[in-house]
């Protein structure tokens, strides 16, 4: 049979992130179950919940519709804008998702929250692994949904625009002066518009709803961080690689170390417990 290579960028993330995400929370829940020193054990208990954190945040963010938005978005406009409104958008998610995770334990004892929260990543490990084997090795529909939206909302805000400076001005030549606008007044148009189809976005995500079980059950401060950092990095690479990195993304491979990552973290809840 011909030997069909995949893209290295397709198989070496995915197997890093596979590895990282196996090692280095039983590494370290291990640690803290032998740790004796009280100090070294609140240490220990950020950094599970750190490394949890941003492991799950890497394995679904890559490939999913923030990034897309980030990517697209970045091909047009200037990359800090998108960056900066994308990012605020996700920290600001990412700090509600764990304050509501939080409200978790004192509605029901820990012992459960953790549980439901292991079930839960269980839930999600098992659906994404199962859908990836219907899955064929090509880009996510994803990506073109992104373009068309973005591409309507261009088109929509251009003509009001030109409407707009059209009854103020009564100048005809009006494309000339929405060419020539203000730097500033663009580069916060863009930050406004990045950073609303980011929260929109990531409402109701995956991840949204992965952090809020992952901080009902570790240290706060370990997920929040974490999270934020995994976000820095997953939007960071959009907008640097732009159309390029996100045409280069196999859904199914995404799909597959998410799933399989989720299953780590429901059986890392249920093998080492809180």
């Amino acid at each position: 049979a011909d030997y069909n290579p995949m893209s290295f960028t397709q198989q070496s993330p995915g197997l890093f992130l596979i590895a990282v995400s196996l090692i280095l929370p039983l590494a370290l829940a291990a640690a803290e179950k032998s740790g004796n020193n009280e100090k070294f054990e609140e240490a220990l208990k950020f950094w599970p919940a750190f490394v949890n954190s941003i492991s799950m945040i890497i394995a679904t963010e890559i490939g999913d519709k923030t990034f897309f938005i980030a990517a697209v978005l970045s091909m047009r406009s200037d990359r800090l804008a998108v960056f900066s409104g994308a990012i605020l958008a996700l920290i600001c998610m990412t700090v509600l998702s764990t304050l509501m995770g939080l409200v978790l334990p004192s509605l029901m004892p820990r012992k459960y929250t953790h549980i439901m929260s292991g079930f839960l990543f269980l839930y999600f490990g098992v659906k994404l692994v199962y859908e990836s084997f219907n899955m064929e090795h090509k880009v996510s529909d994803e990506l073109e949904e992104v373009e068309e939206e973005l591409c309507l909302n261009s088109k929509k805000q251009d003509v009001e625009s030109l409407v707009e400076k059209q009854q103020v001005n009564g100048d005809v030549n009006v494309p000339a002066q929405l060419n020539a606008s203000d730097p500033i007044d663009m580069w916060v148009t863009v930050f406004v518009k990045s950073l609303s189809l980011t929260f929109l976005a990531e409402w109701g995500d995956r991840s949204q709803i992965a952090t809020i079980a992952l901080s009902s059950s570790k240290d706060p401060y370990g997920v929040t961080i974490g999270g934020c950092i995994g976000h820095a990095m997953c939007t960071g690479m959009a907008c640097l690689g732009g159309r390029y990195l996100a045409s280069k993304i196999s859904e199914k491979t995404v799909s597959l170390c998410g799933g399989i990552t989720f299953c780590i973290f429901g059986l890392h809840a249920f093998i080492f417990g809180e």
